[in-house]
């Protein structure tokens, strides 16, 4: 049998509220490829983080032994750029091609594509077009495919709500206050993923025309978690859980769904298994196959996350088992939030003004997640769980100690022609230099305790 085509297909900042995890988001095309496929419910990104949360999935290592510590537009780069799976999977043969968001590199050229698709910009609007079109080439082609179609959604700034009821009645995140700014700002997500549905659509709908659904591994994922306030750049489910949904050879098929806690580092090794491909040596992650032909009931017995800069600098680190999760902020300096690493938003402006700025995170955290899968309730303190945080924290530097993450020896200066925020600003558009006047005036207004603004503003 012919190696299997492959055809990752990726959003921006979706999380996991999408119609097959049971959030009030419309979302048919994507509930279709589950019904036919697998998803994983438990499924996690190495960093909740754009770039840092790709380069891991894409090199199938931790953030920060990619060297993406930071974001690709402001300078990060992947330290050995042809660990990318592209590389691995043209030298077995595969032809690979790239259409629409990457976020990986400034340059796409260095990320060892056969073809990289030129688009006006990577919304749906013009990527799913090209990615039709270019599927029904390749359907003609002798060689299997590798080909990463990414969108833009959902990421801010959002689309217009596509109807006054989802103004009026879209429910923000749990932890969100729910006003009417609030679940305008949840309506304008929904519109946004309405149209990365779209896209994903046309794309599914391409492969089913060219007869390449039967020899063809599908992988749906996000990078992380939503752009609201105390989710995306954080440790928290919200941040580091995403949707993942695969159909094709391997077993992923008939709508099944898998519990165990799964991560985007176990992609990589998946795609060679399923490929026939020796898996480099450097992977981290473990094939996701054993855990689909029911050989086993879990991959992991714990997974990790991280983030070192986003916008700004706020090192942290995770660790997460099927029932605990103990996070830790390595920047003692400055224990206060990092508003320049939050999203700007209406829901941000409202928090804002509730005093959100002054409540500061902890500097370590402990979850009883099967208790409180909010992650309301810090158990930091309680002798009850004196054991499982001594467990957890061991792992975490163990991990840290194997993986040589570079906070072990100290605060992590910016890589050489990186530019960031400073941790003092309070949105990510503001300079990137310590100047605070140009700020964004609805967010600085919010701060200051003035009322919020209403929705026409």
């Amino acid at each position: 049998m012919a190696p299997p085509n492959v055809l990752y297909v990726h959003s921006h900042d979706t999380g996991r509220y999408v119609q097959p995890y049971g959030y009030p988001v419309p979302t048919p095309n994507i509930q279709h490829l589950a019904d036919q496929g697998a998803l994983f419910r438990q499924a996690f990104c190495a960093a909740p983080v754009c770039s840092g949360s790709r380069a891991a999935l894409l090199t199938g290592q931790c953030t920060h032994a990619t060297g993406m510590l930071g974001l690709a537009h402001r300078g990060y780069r992947l330290t050995f750029p042809e660990r990318h799976i592209a590389h691995v999977l043209r030298s077995a043969g595969y032809w690979t091609g790239l259409i629409g968001e990457q976020h990986v590199s400034a340059d796409p050229a260095d990320l060892g594509y056969d073809r990289i698709v030129d688009l006006d910009s990577t919304k749906v609007r013009d990527v799913a077009p090209a990615a039709t079109r270019l599927l029904a080439e390749r359907a003609q082609a002798r060689e299997p495919f590798f080909l990463s179609v990414g969108f833009f959604e959902t990421h801010r700034e959002y689309f217009e709500p596509s109807s006054v009821r989802d103004a009026l009645y879209s429910r923000p995140p749990e932890n969100i206050v729910d006003t009417a700014l609030t679940r305008r700002d949840m309506a304008s997500f929904k519109a946004s993923a309405r149209s990365l549905d779209q896209g994903v659509g046309a794309v599914l709908n391409a492969l089913e025309e060219n007869g390449l659904v039967g020899n063809t591994l599908v992988i749906l994922t996000t990078d992380h978690g939503l752009a609201f306030p105390d989710a995306k750049a954080t440790m928290y489910d919200r941040g580091i859980g995403v949707m993942l949904l695969m159909r094709g050879p391997g077993g992923f098929e008939h709508g099944r769904v898998f519990d165990s806690i799964v991560s985007h580092l176990d992609l990589f090794p998946t795609v060679c298994e399923v490929a026939g491909i020796d898996p480099p040596e450097w992977l981290e992650g473990v094939s996701l196959l054993p855990l689909v032909r029911g050989e086993l009931d879990e991959l992991h017995h714990e997974i990790f996350a991280e983030l070192t800069y986003h916008a700004a600098y706020e090192p942290q680190r995770a660790v997460r088992t099927a029932r605990y999760k103990y996070a830790r902020r390595f920047d003692d300096q400055r224990p206060g939030r990092v508003l320049a690493n939050v999203d700007d938003s209406a829901t941000k402006d409202v928090m804002l003004h509730a005093g959100w700025a002054d409540v500061n995170p902890p500097g370590e955290s402990l979850y009883d997640l099967w208790l409180d899968p909010g992650e309301g309730t810090n158990r930091i303190d309680d002798a009850a769980l004196a054991g499982v945080l001594s467990d957890l924290r061991r792992r975490l530097h163990d991990w840290m100690v194997r993986t040589d993450d570079p906070l072990l020896n100290g605060p992590v200066a910016p890589a050489e022609g990186t530019f960031y925020n400073t941790v003092e600003q309070v949105s990510p558009s503001d300079p990137t230099t310590p100047p605070t006047t140009h700020s964004r005036t609805l967010t600085h207004r919010a701060r200051r305790g003035d009322a919020p603004p209403t929705t026409d503003s």
